[in-house]
């Protein structure tokens, strides 16, 4: 496989979490080979040395092959958990009293420690209180600031340390807790490429994110608390992406109330143009198995068919017995839904106006010259990445080549739908853009001669933001040997 010939042939881009089970240089590779475009680094396990040096690993694997690779390191958030009972377990009767408070003492069947006074001064009579990702069921009866006292609706074993879910609530808790913020600044010396930020319940977090990573990488927001949902819109615009995150979701609502959000999610982070990951359990079965069941297989193919930026894998790939095989199977599925023909028009369910703006239209308008005369590729030449964003936001037939001078830039966009970005120098003027868009295009395999190009870019060059230029070309064939 020559280095710089690498272009994957699919959209839809594939999110794998890196830990015991593949963070070896070896397994990094393998795992890049078998479909893998960007890399997770779950901030909630294994130590910083352990995190830099599978960082190290992907910037020697990016020389390698000659391909921008995306970095994610995935923040923690806060954890909300009980203290420790005396005897654990102990065993919490269905219709029983149980009491919350802020002693320190160990718990029994009748109470227990939450050292989280900021809980127990916003929750009041009504509200429901979960344990052990909710299979405890609880319902505040009685509050005095000090103490929540609660029925057991759902009883069973509880042991120490188990976490609490609040859905019903916004809690007056930063999505940053001091680990965060270490771990923020860990990550952004390493140079990573999007910082994920968990336990979003409002803007505010993630204006206060934003702040801290002072534009050094994008921020995703991860969608998994109910609370982000009724500010669904706010969030988008706060964020670079959005991850629905279904793992917490699905404590804190319904099991069947999950599958419609996701779909909510992914529409309105399509119409804003914000790339959107689907996550959590996609494969989950392949932990242990080396094949899928027929049900994963189409919660996968589900979220390609709403127009999913990327799909992801969690333990599958960190700790599962089958990494390599996860990675093979999502893109095994994704080739097959995209090479379906329902898939565009499903694809186009979400309906994605333009904004009134030049580069809104010049998509829109690429999109359409791509649906009416036979192209091989848009080529779109971006500094900030915004373009490449505003063409991948239409769902364009062909293939998305972004052509940056910017290294970061073209790490970014390694979460965009049908993009395949280059690093290349900034042209400074027509013809050579026109030049470098045709030699590009041939040298990824994005045409041949005889067929056409869209180029889009900004005029003057250089200035960000400024797309205002599109043009069709005809490859002539000759372009590689010229340069």
């Amino acid at each position: 496989m020559a280095a710089h010939m690498f272009s994957r042939d699919r959209k839809v881009k594939v999110l794998a979490t890196l830990g015991p089970a593949s963070g070896s240089p070896e397994m990094i590779e393998k795992m890049y080979k078998a479909g893998v475009d960007a890399f997770r680094m779950n901030m909630s396990h294994g130590e910083h040395a352990a995190h830099a040096k599978n960082v190290k690993s992907i910037r020697a694997l990016e020389k390698k092959v000659g391909r921008p690779i995306t970095v994610l390191a995935d923040l923690q958030g806060p954890k909300l958990r009980i203290g420790t009972f005396a005897k654990a377990p102990v065993e919490l009767k269905t219709g029983a009293k149980f009491t919350l408070d802020l002693q320190k003492t160990k718990g029994d069947a009748k109470r227990v420690n939450l050292p989280h006074r900021e809980i127990i001064e916003t929750l009041e009579p009504g509200h429901t209180l979960l344990l052990d990702d909710g299979k405890i069921r609880l319902e505040v009866t009685k509050t005095d600031g000090k103490s929540v006292e609660t029925k057991v609706i759902v009883g069973g074993p509880i042991s120490d340390r188990k976490g609490v879910n609040v859905p019903e609530v916004v809690l007056p808790v930063s999505s940053l807790t001091n680990k965060d913020r270490k771990d923020l600044t860990f990550a952004l010396d390493q140079d990573v490429d999007w910082i994920a930020l968990s336990f979003v319940q409002r803007p505010e977090d993630v204006a206060e994110a934003r702040r801290l990573i002072g534009g050094k990488a994008a921020l995703l927001s991860k969608i998994e608390k109910p609370a982000a949902i009724n500010r669904l819109e706010e969030i988008l615009e706060l964020s670079d992406a959005v991850m629905v995150a279904r793992g917490d979701l699905g404590v804190e609502l319904l099991p069947e109330q999950v599958p419609p959000l996701q779909k909510k999610i992914v529409a309105a982070a399509r119409k804003l143009g914000r790339p959107v990951v689907v996550a959590t359990q996609m494969l989950e079965s392949m932990i242990t198995s080396p094949t899928p069941t027929r049900a994963e297989v189409s919660d996968v193919a589900t979220a390609i068919y709403d127009g999913a930026d990327a799909i992801m894998l969690s333990a599958e790939s960190a700790v599962g017995d089958w990494p390599i095989e996860a990675a093979t199977m999502m893109d095994r599925i994704a080739m097959q839904v995209e090479s379906d023909a329902s898939y565009a028009e499903r694809v186009h369910f979400t309906e994605t106006v333009p904004d009134e703006t030049t580069a809104d239209a010049l998509a829109a308008a690429s999109y359409n010259i791509a649906r009416t005369i036979k192209t091989s590729a848009i080529v779109c030449f971006t500094k900030s990445g915004s373009t490449a964003r505003r063409m991948a936001r239409e769902r364009p037939s062909v293939p998305l080549l972004v052509l940056t001078p910017d290294r970061h830039t073209a790490r970014r966009v390694g979460l965009l739908w049908g993009a395949h970005a280059v690093v290349t120098r900034d042209v400074s003027d027509f013809e050579e853009m026109i030049a470098k868009a045709k030699r590009m295009a041939m040298r990824h395999k994005l045409g041949k001669a005889g067929s056409r190009l869209i180029v889009c870019a900004g005029v003057p060059f250089g200035t960000p933001g400024s797309t205002n230029l599109l043009h069709v070309v005809r490859l002539s064939g000759n372009e590689l040997k010229r340069g």
